[in-house]
């Protein structure tokens, strides 16, 4: 049986950091926190390098900003295949 798979904003996954770093200052293992926190190793490591020292404001912006680059990088595919199509009809090469 697997478990379902969470999906966290970045504001909850900054939240969830802050609460694991004071769960290990009050002295419970890494272990325990993993548990009640309810992610894994790899996932606590991978949270710190992305989100580590954010704000929750913070977080939620850099969200927002990957999300408008990746629509701009598709915006751009398209214009540029947009433009490689009007340049191969001009060309008779169709």
């Amino acid at each position: 049986m697997t478990k379902k798979r969470k999906r966290r904003k970045p504001e909850q996954i900054v939240k969830a950091i802050q609460e694991g770093e004071a769960m290990m200052a009050a002295g419970k293992t890494e272990a325990e926190v993993f548990q009640a926190l309810e992610i894994s190793a790899a996932t606590w490591e991978r949270w710190k390098k992305q989100y580590g020292g954010m704000k929750s404001d913070e977080a939620k912006r850099l969200r927002e900003l990957e999300v408008e680059n990746q629509r701009l990088k598709e915006l751009l595919a398209e214009a540029e295949l947009d433009k490689k199509i009007l340049k191969m009809a001009a060309e008779g090469n169709f």
